[in-house]
């Protein structure tokens, strides 16, 4: 866990596949989805709060495949994983993204 990320900082503009957690202060709910949507990437997103409502209605605005709520390493093998933009193509880590490879 890298605590005070800056949006400068690579380690929050690009992709990372290690163990690896930037953590950013933000000012409001609208300051942190305007950070997580600057980004050519949309694979996932993590909100870490204890109000599921809040979640839900973030997630409504964030532009990625997939939104975690305390947590940013879980995968269901029932739900497609996927993302936007530039990562995430297909349909991986499920049971469509194994019968894609397997017919």
């Amino acid at each position: 866990m890298l605590a005070d990320a800056t949006q400068g900082m690579e380690v929050v503009a690009e992709e990372s596949f290690g163990p690896v957690l930037p953590v950013c202060r933000v000012e409001s709910d609208e300051d942190a989805l305007e950070r997580m949507n600057d980004s050519h990437y949309g694979l996932t997103a993590a909100v870490f709060t204890r109000d599921k409502e809040r979640v839900d209605r973030m997630a409504g605005e964030l532009k990625v495949g997939t939104v975690f709520m305390n947590r940013c390493d879980f995968l269901d093998p029932e739900l497609p994983w996927t993302g936007l933009k530039d990562t995430g193509k297909g349909v991986t880590l499920s049971k469509y993204g194994f019968r894609g490879v397997t017919k």
